[in-house]
């Protein structure tokens, strides 16, 4: 891989940080609305950040960051279901997504 956007990783969290963002454009909960967008942008800046320090061992630091952010987005799935944010099919496509993309971290991460 020459840079970041060839990382299929990279290209499946901005996809889901884009759907994020369309999901809850019109959500008045402020706090929570931005909160999951920069738990989004965590999951695809990370992996940009670590590809770019050029270092495995840094690299695979962020990946583990990117992994987090993973956990956190699904996490506050959650709470957008319990508060009626987004319904039930939404909650499991979001979700489903998000998980692609850690199982795809860990990969890299075992790979490093």
């Amino acid at each position: 891989m020459k840079r970041f956007e060839d990382i299929v990783a990279w290209q499946k969290a901005r996809e889901l940080t884009n759907l994020i963002y369309r999901e809850f454009r019109n959500n008045k909960d402020f706090s929570f609305r931005d909160q999951i967008r920069r738990a989004a942008i965590s999951v695809m800046n990370n992996i940009a950040e670590g590809f770019e320090r050029r270092s495995n061992n840094e690299f695979r630091h962020f990946l583990y960051i990117s992994k987090g952010s993973c956990g956190e987005l699904r996490s506050m799935l959650y709470i957008a279901r319990d508060e009626n944010y987004i319904d039930e099919k939404t909650l499991k496509s979001l979700y489903g997504k998000s998980e692609i993309i850690s199982k795809m971290l860990a990969n890299l991460i075992k790979c490093m």
